[in-house]
């Protein structure tokens, strides 16, 4: 008899067919508060990231794994499901050359204006070259600042390298190894004074929450490009408004935001010198195929009591 598992979100046929042919499955937003199907449920698999404290899980009786779809478990309370004996399961370092290629790949498209220019580009203004348009900012020998310097910031930093960059970083302590990139541990103050590209590749937690406000905004240089690839809160959105509306740094590249999305109508989508993406950050074929594989292999060895693969509680 197969297994009684929820999802969050359908969940497309390349994870589908991961799972065993009698499980059962159960959409979250199908079951009202008072159904009786919470009380089949076995497996929890969250793909989309919603909340899931311990109010939820008490909904689940039989509840005996959550399992999540990458890296980051600041959607689940983590310390609810440890009390109710839930282990959790998620995707670390599977998804860190993904994720470290697309703060290159929004850091060079910010510093290039390479959106603006493929705009202008396709337009019917585009008529003649000038050399004139367009100017963008050095990344080769440039000056990098790496805040988080996890597995994640440790593969910005090999990127780094190659562009000859200059490499400081701040982190909870110092990581061992540093030399190994080049790389130089400073204060977060002296990060924002002294980095050309300030790169967020840090988790959310309570310490990182809002880190990037308007005063670590104000600190950093007037050509400076911020790059986010942690979690949406971990910049101010408000803030990083008036700083690139009113040039307190020079541009932004995000691939997360709070709220994600962000509403159609905020400031902050009005702006050409913000480069932003739909969190892309692993999305890659081979690094979410592997994602997947993990979070069944995680989902199915909490079913059958083992210890998981890779587990947080």
């Amino acid at each position: 008899m197969g297994s009684q598992i929820l999802l969050d979100v359908p969940l497309p046929s390349s994870v589908m067919d991961l799972f065993d042919s009698g499980d059962r499955f159960h959409l979250l937003g199908d079951l009202t508060e008072g159904d009786d199907r919470w009380r089949m449920i076995d497996a929890y698999l969250t793909y989309g990231h919603p909340p899931t404290d311990g109010e939820v899980m008490d909904r689940m009786p039989n509840l005996r794994v959550i399992s999540n779809f990458g890296v980051g478990v600041d959607h689940i309370d983590t310390e609810a499901a440890r009390v109710r004996g839930i282990p959790v399961g998620n995707t670390p370092n599977m998804l860190d050359g993904a994720t470290a290629d697309m703060t290159f790949t929004l850091l060079m498209a910010a510093a290039r204006r390479v959106v603006v220019g493929d705009r202008f580009a396709r337009s019917p203004e585009f008529t003649h070259y000038d050399p004139s348009i367009l100017h963008g900012y050095e990344v080769h020998g440039s000056t990098i600042g790496i805040i988080g310097m996890g597995s994640i910031g440790k593969q910005v930093a090999r990127r780094a390298l190659g562009f000859d960059m200059e490499i400081i970083y701040h982190n909870r302590k110092p990581v061992t190894g540093e030399s190994e990139y080049r790389a130089r541990y400073v204060s977060l103050e002296t990060l924002l004074e002294t980095a050309d590209f300030v790169t967020l590749n840090c988790p959310l937690t309570d310490e990182t929450r809002g880190l990037i406000d308007e005063a670590a905004l104000k600190r950093m240089k007037r050509t400076a490009i911020l790059i986010n690839l942690a979690r949406g809160g971990v910049v101010d959105h408000d803030a990083l408004y008036k700083a690139l509306s009113k040039g307190w740094i020079a541009g932004a590249g995000l691939d997360v935001t709070e709220p994600e999305p962000l509403p159609r109508d905020h400031p902050l989508l009005t702006l050409d010198n913000l480069v932003i993406a739909p969190h892309l950050g692993s999305a890659t074929t081979r690094t979410r195929h592997a994602m997947a594989r993990r979070t069944v292999d995680n989902l199915k060895a909490g079913l059958a009591g083992r210890t998981l693969i890779t587990g947080v509680a």
